[in-house]
């Protein structure tokens, strides 16, 4: 038996692959691109594991994605593959639609004409289950309730539209073809191996460099942030018990605004590693510019996942974002790897 995760040397694909070969001797075909937040580093532990198969490739290219099928049969799809960063979509869109809208149509294509061949055991067996965000509901009041897997799609970036684009595609399979598929939504992620071009690894990196932390607006959108760990558990728990057709909020019950979340990282760096001045890394905070078509506030409702299926995060903000900025304290070679060239040259750009 096997699975094929797609986007599993990015952040959250990762971290699923190693938690997956920690739980299971089940073989993981593991398909990705390697952008620029596609990584092997991320996988080094797995370098001689042979219950592990990279492939470099894209999910856009039907005929490796037919290859794979073919030759592995594996019993289901796991769809982290995304671009994800809505700055970058604000740049440049076209290439959020080609992989989270094109790319996901053909993922789907392939594994429709993968299962016409297939026999009725592997159809019944078989789970195509994509992961998408909180983003694609769009934004809400201070005081509104938060979001449910029933809230009318309202995306508001180029990022969460391509998202909410691919998330009908997939419901569309599901009812016209019979695909056994299932989406879900997660809040914030963070933890271990995070590109740090997201606002948890970029706070802690720039601050430990000396750099000014860039705080968007006056820092008050509020996100619910969901520890990456817990998030892997969920799609387990999705994937073993979870109903076809069926879509699941992944959240963790962590509601925090930016400049809180930034504050509290200073406060732990501060506390793990201060500064050779001995003053406070909360004075690099600086703000800057607010991006346009800025969402004031995440939040998802996790109540379904959990009565349903009897999963709730273990990690609190608080446990999360220390094991977090440990992590990155304990691996500044591999941030090293990763924060210069072609990414000091964006981030330069982009916080100008």
């Amino acid at each position: 038996m096997s699975i094929l995760v797609t986007g599993g040397a990015g952040f959250i694909g990762s971290n699923f692959v190693l938690d997956w070969l920690v739980r299971h001797d089940e073989r993981v075909i593991n398909l990705d691109k390697l952008t620029y937040a596609g990584n092997r580093q991320n996988l080094g532990e797995l370098s001689y594991d042979p219950r592990h198969i990279f492939v470099e490739g894209d999910i856009g290219d039907r005929d490796l994605v037919d290859r794979l099928l073919a030759t592995y049969r594996p019993r289901c799809i796991i769809h982290f593959a995304a671009e994800s960063h809505v700055d970058r979509s604000i740049l440049n869109p076209g290439e959020f639609i080609q992989t989270n809208v094109v790319g996901t149509f053909n993922l789907l294509e392939s594994a429709r004409r993968y299962l016409e061949c297939a026999d009725i055991a592997a159809k019944t067996a078989f789970r195509f289950v994509h992961v998408s965000t909180d983003e694609v509901y769009g934004t809400l009041d201070h005081d509104a309730p938060a979001f449910r897997e029933s809230h009318k799609y309202e995306p508001n970036s180029p990022y969460s539209a391509s998202k909410a684009a691919g998330d009908h595609l997939v419901r569309a399979y599901c009812h016209t073809y019979g695909l056994p598929t299932i989406t879900t939504h997660c809040s914030n992620n963070y933890g271990p191996y995070h590109f740090p071009e997201k606002l948890i690894p970029l706070v802690i990196h720039h601050a430990l460099a000396g750099r000014p932390l860039p705080v968007y607006g006056d820092g008050r959108q509020i996100r619910d942030w969901l520890y990456v760990k817990d998030h892997c558990a969920a799609i387990r728990c999705v994937l073993a018990s979870g109903r076809v057709g069926e879509t699941y909020n992944i959240g963790g019950w962590n509601e925090q605004t930016n400049i809180d979340v930034i504050t509290k990282i200073c406060f732990l760096l501060d506390q793990l590693r201060p500064r050779a001045d001995g003053r406070p890394y909360a004075g690099q905070i600086q703000f800057i510019k607010d991006r346009p078509g800025h969402d004031r506030r995440y939040a998802l409702d996790a109540s379904k996942i959990e009565t349903e299926l009897g999963w709730r995060p273990v990690e609190t903000f608080e446990t999360g974002i220390r094991k977090t900025v440990r992590w990155y304290l304990d691996n500044q070679a591999w941030v090293d790897n990763i924060t210069t060239g072609a990414y000091a040259h964006w981030v330069e750009k982009q916080y100008q």
